[in-house]
């Protein structure tokens, strides 16, 4: 039995899914696979029931969850000590960030990181909101960013920087729907979106529940997984979006996309910690870097 096949295990057990779990990991659905059969062969017990195209915890799986929990969070411990007698020369550090933070906020912030400590090795997972959350809470991310809201009660939760939202349309777009006040009438648009739990998929539905609208009421004509593939479908004409400026700021000034005049409020770029967890000397030093940085907006 390894740490990797523990991790493993919790991860399925937590998506209830082979392939949200290894998306989650950065693995392969195979390699994920793997590591569940030999571990239920090296111990002749069955921990997953397949059922339909998901699978459910056994009895054993559900009894085995809170030691394979402990392990971890001991190794974590472990880990942490080491890292601390070495003085930060060498010494891993796990992320866990959304797709607008790893994108186009995080790859300066852990090149200035890296420069000062060559001998920490980053690794650095994508996911939404929702699958951040997950990673810190279970203990394969020793740190999160993300910019959606976050629930459970074990996170802590530190503002490290603010992002700015904007509505943008193709440029060919000239008919704008308004309601009979004259405001820009979000009802009128077709939508492009990302993915339930994505926090630019929450940026809309906070907006709608300000107009007093639920997101239901509005025309949503595709679901992509990713920003990029928004901006791509948005600038060839497929709709609306509310979306990062960090995204759309270079096809603005391109006039490959047109920004509306919609005033949306600011989101918080937000790192997260497990509060019973204590972050080793290297990821403290890398908390330090994410949380010196100054708030700036992006010109227009």
């Amino acid at each position: 039995m390894t740490l990797d096949q523990l991790r493993i295990f919790l991860a399925v057990a937590e998506h209830g899914h082979v392939t949200r779990a290894a998306r989650s990991l950065g693995m392969t659905q195979s390699a994920v696979s793997a590591a569940i059969s030999a571990l239920e062969n090296r111990y002749g017990t069955r921990l997953f029931d397949r059922v339909g195209r998901g699978i459910e915890l056994t009895e054993t799986g559900r009894r085995f969850v809170p030691e394979a929990r402990a392990v971890i969070d001991r190794a974590s411990e472990a880990r942490s000590a080491l890292e601390d007698l070495s003085n930060l020369a060498s010494g891993t550090v796990s992320i866990a960030a959304s797709q607008t933070i790893a994108t186009y906020w995080l790859p300066r912030r852990i090149t200035s990181y890296h420069l000062e400590h060559p001998g920490i090795r980053l690794n650095v997972v994508i996911g939404n909101t929702r699958e951040v959350e997950r990673a810190v809470v279970g203990g394969t991310a020793d740190i999160g960013l993300v910019e959606g809201p976050t629930g459970h009660p074990a996170l802590v939760r530190r503002t490290v920087d603010r992002d700015h939202l904007v509505l943008v349309v193709a440029p060919g777009q000239d008919r704008i729907p308004r309601t009979s006040q004259g405001d820009i009438d979000i009802r009128g648009f077709s939508w492009v979106v990302r993915e339930a739990g994505s926090g630019t998929r929450q940026a809309l539905e906070d907006e709608a529940e300000r107009r007093g609208l639920k997101f239901e009421d509005l025309r949503v004509f595709l679901v992509l997984p990713s920003n990029e593939a928004v901006r791509e479908a948005v600038e060839a004409g497929a709709g609306a979006t509310i979306i990062s400026e960090h995204v759309v700021a270079a096809a603005i000034r391109a006039k490959r996309l047109r920004a509306l005049p919609v005033d949306l409020p600011p989101r918080d770029f937000v790192l997260l910690r497990h509060s019973e967890r204590q972050p080793g000397a290297a990821a403290r030093a890398l908390i330090d870097v994410f949380t010196a940085t100054k708030p700036q907006r992006l010109a227009s």
